[in-house]
């Protein structure tokens, strides 16, 4: 997304080569969230009757929806490693997909975001996709974990476990207007993200996290298309092989010593032990690595057309739903198995999560669970005027 003095391009409905997975010199931007619903804003307008020549229906671009199933299986599989921490193989992954998997997670919503307030629809979904989704489901985990034999426990203003995310975003998505109007955003964004680790900051209304993972969502937020083509460039991508190989590698090496509290972006200097110049070096060498693999699985998953495309544009049920049975295995033991400790349990795990992602992105799921994660609130707007 370019500078803060951008303007969006003029949307031709028949581009067809929209979207970074092509290289069209101009392409319609992604008016959604990272959570759109399907069919909306990326939709294919209605063929019209009119005989005159005009031009084709626009598709949606995979790309991104391709980029949104893998990170949101990778979601599922950090959270489901956690009861299995204590093996060096299941924490040197860990370690490797937290380094990466939200703060692309961020970018891609700030992305996504750069056109959010140009329409009343979008500005709605600010409740609909966001704050009503927030309470349900802040209500349903708290119940499910009563009903494991937990305490109740229900502070709206304090998310729990995953429902961070979602009230991250709208804090993120309300300050759009402010970035955008910013000669220098990124900077500052990097900034304030070195400059909070000097406060232990409450975890009320995820401002923990939303000033943690905040330059990620800035440098989203200023990406142009020409960005991700530069990305799918050869030697960007062999280039990206060696990057992911050497992450890993790096992960591995230091899964046994590692502390964990900085691949959460969220905690202070001090709470994480650490000088005020030693936890300066240690945000600005997380971000760049954070950010150089986030580049390279951008490079490397695929543009087209995918099995798991159609996947990708029903991320929210995945993510708000997941919790139940990671919860449900969590709490009754179920990974708590010997043989899960170890390579082959982390692989066991993996593979599962992905089946279970797959499950929860299915077009049924939607259809379960609609009226819950996504109402339909037109009666509490007003109608725009015709003006």
């Amino acid at each position: 997304m370019s500078d803060t003095k951008y303007s969006p391009p003029v949307q031709v409905p028949g581009d067809e080569s929209a979207g970074p997975a092509n290289t069209g010199a101009r392409w319609p931007l992604p008016g959604g969230g990272l959570f759109e619903r399907p069919g909306q804003e990326q939709a294919e307008p209605a063929q019209k009757p009119e005989p005159e020549a005009g031009p084709p229906k626009r598709r949606r671009d995979p790309y991104l929806d391709n980029v949104k199933f893998v990170l949101i299986a990778l979601v599922v599989v950090g959270h489901s490693l956690v009861p299995t921490l204590d093996a060096d193989s299941n924490r040197a992954l860990y370690i490797f997909v937290y380094t990466f998997h939200m703060p692309l997670f961020v970018l891609i919503s700030g992305y996504l975001s750069r056109n959010f307030w140009n329409s009343n629809a979008k500005t709605n979904k600010l409740v609909d996709t966001f704050l009503v989704p927030y309470v349900i489901v802040e209500v349903g985990y708290a119940a499910l974990r009563f009903s494991l034999g937990q305490k109740w426990s229900l502070t709206i203003i304090d998310p729990a476990w995953l429902n961070w995310y979602l009230l991250a975003l709208l804090f993120w998505r309300l300050s759009t207007p402010v970035w955008k109007r910013m000669k220098f955003p990124i900077p500052v964004a990097i900034a304030i993200y070195l400059f909070a680790g000097f406060s232990e900051i409450s975890g009320d209304f995820s401002m923990d996290r939303f000033f943690g993972l905040l330059p990620f969502f800035v440098i989203g937020l200023v990406m142009q298309p020409e960005h991700f083509e530069l990305l799918n460039r050869l030697w960007i991508k062999i280039a990206s092989v060696f990057t992911i190989v050497a992450a890993a590698t790096v992960a591995i090496l230091i899964a046994p010593r590692a502390k964990l509290a900085p691949f959460y972006f969220k905690n202070s200097y001090e709470k994480m032990d650490l000088s005020w110049y030693m936890g300066l070096g240690v945000r600005v060498g997380l971000l760049v690595c954070a950010l150089a693999l986030c580049f390279a699985v951008l490079a490397l998953v695929p543009r087209g057309e995918t099995w798991y495309s159609d996947l990708g544009t029903r991320t929210l049920y995945c993510y708000l739903l997941h919790g139940i049975p990671v919860l449900i295995a969590k709490e009754q033991g179920w990974l708590d198995l010997p043989w899960l400790h170890g390579p082959l349990g982390a692989l066991a795990i993996s593979f599962s999560c992905f089946a279970l992602a797959i499950v929860l992105c299915l077009p049924e799921t939607r259809t379960v669970f609609k009226w819950v994660l996504e109402p339909r609130l037109t009666w509490l707007y007003r109608r725009p005027s015709r003006s």
